[in-house]
């Protein structure tokens, strides 16, 4: 998992910060997607972790409002 995040970020970092400084002819460019990716990849996954979070605490909210519907109905 070390070596997985270790690529990630020195490829990210390559695409995000280094690869406007490169020559746009370089075949550098052909590893990478156009640039305007590395906003919206990572802005879309905040917005589907942030979904996910939000999914899973309404979740556990209906099943806890629904266990203390069914011990005051027992009551």
């Amino acid at each position: 998992m070390l070596g997985v995040a270790a690529f990630v970020f020195v490829y990210y970092t390559t695409w995000a910060l280094l690869l406007p400084f490169v020559s746009p002819d370089s075949g550098l460019h052909d590893a990478f997607p156009p640039r305007e990716w590395a906003t919206r990849g990572p802005a879309l996954l905040l917005l589907l972790g942030l979904a996910g979070i939000g999914a899973f605490f309404a979740k556990v909210s209906a099943a806890e409002a629904r266990k203390k519907a069914q011990a005051g109905k027992k009551v």
